[in-house]
Order: C-alpha cells, then structure tokens, then sequence
C-alpha cells in the first residue's frame, strides 16, 4: 500500500516542526517546499537524517519545485511573511495575499483532489484567498486556527485548576484574532463546565488571556512567532484527515447560512474525516454568544473587504 503524501510550503519554524511531527508518526510522506534554494532541500536532508534514530521510514524530501508535490493527499500552507515593526495588518494581508494564492496555484494543479489547511495569517482572509486561487469546494479548504486556540484555553485552563490538560476540554469560535469566542459553558474539566469551577472574573481573565495568546508569544520571543503550538495544531487535522478519524475539531470553513453567517470562513467546530469537512456541528448559541460570534464574523468580513 503506498503511503499518503502530504505538501507542506513555508519552510519556515512552522512548517518544518509540521513536517517533522507528520514524518516521526509515521503517517505520510512528506514534501516540503519554499521558494528559497536550499531550505527546503536542507530541512529535509536534517529530518531524513533523524529518521534512523526516531525509528520512522517516512520520506521527507525539501524541493523548490511543486512538480515534486504531484499526487498530495493534504497541502499544508505556512508560507507569508511575518509582521515586521511599522507594518500595518493590510500591508501584511496584501503581502500574504499574493503569496498565499500563487503558491495554492501551483499546488492546486499538481494535486487538484488534495485537501487545504490554510495557516498563514490573517488566516481567515488566506482561506478566502486559498479558495479562490484553488476553485475547491468548501470541504476541502480548511484554516488551522481553532485547534490552536483551544489548545491555548485548554493550558490556562489546567494550569489554572491544577489538572492535567487532557481531562480539559475547551470550546472557541470565531475569527482568529482578539475577537475570538472562547465559550466558557461548553469548555469543561471531566465534564463538568469550567463556569461551575471558576468564578466569572477568572473565566473572563482566562478568555482574554486565550484571544491574546499570540502575541504573549510573539511579546516574549522579539523576533518570530508561535511555532511548536501551531504546527501541533495543524498535525491534528492532518491526522484526523488520513486516518479518517472524524475528529470534531475547531476550524476555518466557509459557512454558508450556519451560526447564522454565509459566505465567510469563520472558525466552528467541524468533523474532519477523508474528505476533509465532512459536516459542521451547529449548536445553539446565547444571545451573548451569538452577539460575540456575529461581532468576530463582521471583524472576518472588514477584512476580507479590504482585500477587494
């Protein structure tokens, strides 16, 4: 049986530490791509090197040539550039617009049946950006943001409570930014809701402590961002993609009249299977709720306007 294959382009910390998770587990072969000569080709030298040790026999090769890429099961995308000092969101956007959609271009015609997780920022937009380039349907371009947001919440959650993080369920919806919906009600430590077990100053702390977790990051790091999280994030998607798992995972799809939203990728919980979004998993919300999802969704739709 030929084992699944999945792209990831940036070669950046993120996009390797992805590559690297995907080949040690065993679970696909991998290709990564960047624009740079030699970077891509080295990372995957340096990871084929550790394969011995780690005891995988996954491929990993680095290539700057999408021809390479023919035939993926997932493309991964992470590359863009990350805000320099002075520059504004749009000037970011705009730069990372075009990356994102002539990088999707060339994948998109080697692998025209592969799945999309999007994780460049500002994600949200990307995913518009990533589909248009594509011409996918809904269920096969997907952003990776939501996984990472929760798994921020699930840490202060535990850490907060005392327990270990994998009896910590957390729930967050939204756009990827600080107008993200943590929702406390539906975020639980063995069942029990975290509004039953913290009082609703620290949940509040806790919430904008989550919608603040990159940058809390990028604010101790000076230079770079969140890596090691994300890339996590992004191999629980792909996991749960090829193993068919049916994980109901946060993430970025293109809703079209669920929560109440069409025609804009915002983050939900969704099952992840084979065919990448195989349904969303609507729930009622609050009116406090559904106020906070609407306010991040018109935060998604300012921006996606701009993009023009």
């Amino acid at each position: 049986m030929a084992r699944n294959k999945v792209t990831v382009i940036g070669a950046g910390n993120v996009g390797a530490t992805t590559a690297q998770r995907i080949a040690e587990a065993g679970l696909a072969d991998v290709v990564l791509v960047d624009i740079i000569e030699g970077l891509p080709q080295g990372k995957g030298l340096d990871l084929a090197e550790a394969a011995p040790v780690v005891g995988h026999d996954a491929r990993v090769v680095g290539t700057n040539d999408y021809a390479e890429t023919a035939g993926s099961d997932i493309v991964v995308v992470t590359s863009g550039i990350a805000r320099k000092p002075g520059m504004s969101r749009d000037d970011l956007m705009n730069t990372n617009a075009g990356i994102v959609s002539a990088v999707v271009i060339s994948a998109a015609k080697e692998s025209p049946d592969a799945i999309l997780i999007i994780v460049t920022n500002p994600l949200d937009v990307m995913c518009h950006v990533a589909m248009k380039a594509s011409g996918f349907p809904r269920e096969r371009v997907l952003g990776m943001a939501g996984v990472l947001d929760s798994a921020r919440f699930r840490t202060f959650i535990a850490q907060e409570l005392g327990v270990s993080v994998e009896d910590t369920l957390a729930f967050v919806l939204g756009g990827h930014g600080d107008t993200m919906v943590p929702l406390a009600r539906y975020s639980t430590v063995a069942g029990v809701p975290i509004t039953e077990l913290l009082s609703p100053e620290r949940v509040a702390a806790l919430c904008a402590r989550t919608a603040n977790g990159g940058a809390e990051v990028v604010a101790l790091l000076k230079t770079g961002s969140a890596f090691y999280a994300p890339a996590a994030a992004t191999f629980e998607m792909v996991e749960s993609i090829l193993l068919d798992r049916k994980r109901v995972l946060p993430c970025a799809v293109l809703l079209q009249g669920e929560f109440g939203t069409d025609g804009l990728f915002v983050g939900v919980p969704v099952v992840l299977g084979s065919g990448g979004m195989e349904r969303i998993f609507e729930i009622d919300l609050t009116p406090e709720e559904q106020v906070a999802f609407d306010a991040s969704s018109a935060a998604v739709r300012e921006l996606v306007a701009k993009l023009g």
